[in-house]
């Protein structure tokens, strides 16, 4: 075949260190929008992207040739560079070390579009902990509470 073609949908999941409530309302939607604009410079699109003060969630639509894995390097690394540079905060920020990165398929994309773009709502009944454990869980993957969270 003498193209590729790709539909590499995936909904990942980070934390800020720790758990802690960074993410400011009056800036978040700058945060937002600063990450997409990452993912797109990476040759991706950003097609939901939203969260609370300690999390945050992107469904992406990666090309063939990037790995999440270097996709989260740059975005992490270049937002957390961003918000401390931008966000006069009186703790520096970082973001957890890892993240939780999950399939999508095309028919399913609306749907969790729409579940990201509920994170409010959704986090009134739920914590960052008990939703992150539930998708673990839901995807089947092991894990260790021992070490999760560190």
């Amino acid at each position: 075949m003498a193209h590729t073609f790709t539909n590499l949908l995936t909904h990942i999941i980070f934390s800020t260190k720790d758990r802690v409530p960074l993410i400011q309302p009056e800036w978040r939607s700058d945060l937002h929008a600063y990450l997409g604009g990452i993912i797109r410079e990476l040759g991706g699109k950003a097609m939901a992207i939203n969260g609370t003060a300690d999390h945050v969630h992107l469904l992406v639509s990666a090309p063939s040739a990037l790995s999440v894995a270097e996709m989260m390097r740059v975005a992490k690394t270049n937002s957390a560079r961003w918000v401390n540079r931008e966000r006069r905060l009186k703790k520096s920020f970082a973001w957890q070390a890892g993240y939780g990165a999950f399939s999508v398929s095309h028919s399913n994309a609306p749907a969790v579009a729409k579940y990201i773009q509920a994170q409010e709502e959704h986090h009134r009944r739920v914590t960052f902990q008990e939703e992150y454990l539930e998708f673990l869980k839901k995807n089947g993957i092991e894990y260790d509470e021992r070490f999760i969270w560190r």
